[in-house]
């Protein structure tokens, strides 16, 4: 059935339970038995909900080699399976209950496969400044950075990719040589206490 799920949503179909356990030739009443609804149906669908590591099997010491590593598969995936991320950026993006924290999207999958490449520079870098280079790195790259890339910037996939690995590597390289920016608020705006909302201050 998670088969069936994936091929409607490489065809641009957001399938339901229904159309999941049909286009699998199975009984209604079994799908629910396995999916309460659309949404954890497609969590199971995702193409990378089965991954835990993308490093290879004998990973490079370096901590920027690991990354490019990292990276590469990364990006490899998405653009493979680009159909499927599209749809499911789609739905991570449209208003839920708590049951969309369960969409892959929301969940920060990425954020485990790239700290486990940058763990060598624990101890030359604070835990926390690595998990803002973490942070910094995923939002430059992923199905996110493809669409806008090929969308609108009108690159083909071969030259997003090559993009989104210079970028990651240049965040890379800058937090090492020049540490990470101040978490100071832009001028004008005052974060909410407690809540970490920005506001914009009047100027009237």
């Amino acid at each position: 059935m998670v088969a069936a799920a994936r091929s409607l949503v490489a065809s641009g179909i957001s399938p339901t339970v229904d159309d999941a356990a049909q286009a699998a030739g199975i009984a209604r009443a079994t799908a629910y038995r396995y999916f309460s609804g659309q949404r954890a149906l497609l969590a199971a669908a995702h193409p990378e909900t089965a991954r835990t590591s993308l490093l290879p099997a004998s990973p490079p010491d370096g901590a920027a080699e690991r990354l490019d590593a990292v990276v590469v598969e990364f990006t490899r995936m998405i653009v493979e399976t680009e159909s499927q991320q599209r749809t499911m950026l789609r739905l991570s993006l449209e208003p839920t209950s708590g049951e969309g924290r369960d969409l892959p999207l929301r969940q920060g999958r990425a954020i485990a496969w790239i700290s486990e490449a940058l763990a060598p520079l624990k101890g030359k870098m604070t835990d926390q400044d690595i998990h803002r280079l973490v942070l910094a790195i995923r939002s430059a790259i992923g199905i996110e950075s493809l669409v806008w890339l090929t969308d609108v910037g009108g690159l083909n996939r071969e030259e997003a990719i090559a993009s989104m690995r210079w970028t990651a590597a240049a965040l890379l390289s800058q937090a090492l040589a020049r540490g990470l920016p101040a978490s100071a608020p832009m001028p004008g705006v005052t974060i909410v206490p407690g809540t970490g909302a920005a506001t914009a201050e009047s100027s009237s």
